[in-house]
């Protein structure tokens, strides 16, 4: 009953400790990520309730990245705090077995596997996923954030502008050129129209309203024609710009169950997303979320080596960590390409299942023969 107790609260440091480090590299992570993301209000002009929801759905992409080295640390970390402490020593003399504690921390990466799995396969192509959805439903809330001095920008489709200074919405020397017939309703053929282009001396923009002032309209034709028009002031809607933002979901939005039927059933290979030329990077994105996750308890065992006493540089912290870190830039490595190789696909795969057992097998004998020289 007590050894029950010592064992579960072991196991809930473990848990504690991963959760904290998951928490912060996550944190970290998305910091960095947010400032990449702050493009969707300065170059898309999304608003900024948009790009909140948009960070925090990408939140549950970043998050399960960390899940393998935040297991690797916290256990690390574990064994290393319990050896400094000599505690352990006093399990080991109670009569509590090495491979006891050995199943426990398989036993904690089997529920590490378990939330790895579920986020890998569900939540996480679903909350990316929904953040796509986002950026689709969401139109573009202000014009004003995307428009900078003296840089072309092409954040709109079919729609490339300058200003030659911005003070605030105020603008002065003002270009406009549009090939995406957002503007062709300003010359009076619309129909023969290939491009129009605006230049105006200042102007003032409010969110999806620009109001120009001074200025001419020059409209291309089919027959590279122009037609010139000058106005004095000039107010143009452009709620009907779109974005170049990208709003159709990628691979790793698309969910497993989709992505699975696509890999193995034929007649969905013709349909515009799911054909041979996706099947490669299809497999490649099945066993990043469903094997890679099954490598979890090969990193327990890994970590467990540090039990086994010895003062070979082997079984040492450094030697540990490294042998594990190996397995972890392995299957970053490996897992690419999976899809255009079968051997790596193979050795991928069954991998895991080998190393669990030759590690287990081993640390069975390491600690047999520990007893047997007590």
């Amino acid at each position: 009953m007590l050894q029950n107790k010592i064992y579960l609260n072991y196991l809930i440091q473990i848990c504690k400790t991963f959760l904290i480090i998951l928490f912060g590299l996550s944190i970290i992570a998305l910091t960095v990520r947010a400032v990449n993301f702050l493009d969707l209000i300065v170059e898309s002009g999304y608003d900024v309730p948009t790009y909140f929801k948009y960070s925090i759905l990408n939140l549950f992409g970043i998050a399960p990245k960390f899940i393998p080295l935040s297991f690797l640390l916290s256990l690390i970390i574990f064994i290393l705090k319990h050896k400094q402490n000599s505690e352990f020593v006093i399990l080991w003399t109670s009569g509590v077995k090495k491979i006891h504690l050995v199943n426990l921390f398989f036993v904690a990466s089997t529920v590490i596997l378990t939330i790895y799995l579920v986020f890998t396969t569900f939540i996480t192509p679903l909350a990316l996923n929904k953040s796509r959805l986002l950026l689709s439903n969401e139109s573009f809330g202000s014009f004003v954030p995307t428009v900078r001095t003296q840089q072309f920008s092409d954040s709109f489709k079919g729609f490339t502008f300058i200003v030659e200074k911005k003070i605030n919405n105020e603008l002065k020397n003002i270009f406009l050129h549009d090939k995406g017939n957002n503007l062709k309703n300003l010359s009076s053929n619309t129909s023969k129209i290939t491009s129009t282009t605006i230049l105006a001396e200042s102007g003032i923009a409010n969110e999806k309203m620009l109001v120009m002032f001074n200025g001419q309209i020059i409209s291309t034709k089919e027959n590279f024609e122009n037609e010139i028009i000058r106005f004095e002031q000039l107010n143009i809607d452009l709620s009907s710009l779109s974005n170049t933002t990208i709003k159709k979901p990628k691979i790793q939005e698309t969910g497993t169950i989709t992505l699975a039927r696509c890999l193995f059933n034929e007649s969905l290979n013709q349909t515009d997303f799911c054909n041979e030329d996706f099947k490669k990077e299809i497999l490649s994105t099945l066993n990043r979320r469903i094997v890679i996750p099954l490598y979890i308890p090969v990193l327990s065992l890994i970590c467990s080596l540090l039990l086994i006493k010895s003062k070979k540089h082997f079984f040492q912290n450094l030697s540990v960590f490294s042998y594990s870190f190996i397995i972890l830039l392995f299957t970053e490595l490996a897992v690419r390409y999976t899809g255009i190789n079968s051997l790596i696909l193979y050795i991928f795969v069954l991998m895991p299942f080998s190393l669990l057992f030759l590690l287990y097998t081993f640390l069975i004998y390491k600690f047999s023969n520990e007893t047997v020289k007590i």
